[in-house]
């Protein structure tokens, strides 16, 4: 089957969405010829891979929203059976050097969450991978208080890395945006602005938006 092309409009990315909303993944792979894997332990990435392919996002790891001609990303969202998020989300890299002129309102964060296709999965642990399911889709765009506390859990964190204190940045800071390491191993190191102004060597970083923060949306989208 060939691959997908990209959406035109949101209407259309609905439609798509609405089209497998109930398949589990192990269906849609096999309906679109995608490989898909025993375990997740090497090929984490591999639910949203396949959700990117099936729904036609552009963007690969571009610093754009998915879909880029529509301006919306994509988020895949793990649920418990209990419907709650069972792992943070990743937004995007967190910027290290060169923060001179870097503002909320530029930043990549902002960019990507703009306008968010959240896709729910049933992705209880005991559930292989191919048996879990996708839920209903929908958008989201931040509302102007869920915006300020992005923005100040962003720019708190930025300035801590511009005064050359990232190492002393934890997953508990941030009210709803946390940041912490992201590599796949401890020796991927990536330039920092150290204590002194000069560089230091450091984990590369990435931003991700927290458990609770993520069941505020879905409970703001549900209960409607």
């Amino acid at each position: 089957m060939l691959r997908p092309s990209p959406p035109t409009s949101i209407a259309e990315l609905l439609l798509r969405v609405e089209a497998i909303a109930g398949l589990t993944l192990g269906e849609l792979a096999a309906q679109y010829h995608f490989k898909s894997p025993d375990d997740l332990l090497r090929e984490k990435g591999w639910p949203g891979q396949l959700i990117e392919y099936v729904l036609g996002a552009s963007a690969g790891s571009k610093p754009v929203p998915d879909f880029e001609h529509i301006g919306v990303e994509l988020k895949t969202l793990p649920l418990s059976y209990a419907g709650k998020p069972l792992e943070t989300t990743y937004v995007s890299v967190v910027p290290l050097t060169n923060l001179t002129g870097l503002t909320w309102q530029n930043s990549s964060v902002k960019k990507k969450l703009n306008h968010v296709l959240w896709l729910p999965i049933l992705a209880e642990r005991d559930i292989a991978p191919v048996d879990r399911t996708v839920g209903s889709g929908f958008l989201w765009q931040p509302n102007s208080v869920q915006e300020a506390q992005l923005q100040r859990d962003w720019e708190e964190q930025i300035e801590l890395i511009a005064l050359g204190r990232v190492d002393e940045i934890s997953g508990h800071l941030g009210e709803v945006m946390q940041i912490r390491p992201k590599a796949a191993n401890s020796k991927a190191l990536t330039d920092a602005i150290g204590p002194q102004g000069g560089l230091i060597k450091t984990l590369p970083r990435g931003f991700y938006l927290k458990t609770q923060f993520t069941q505020n949306i879905l409970a703001q989208h549900f209960n409607h």
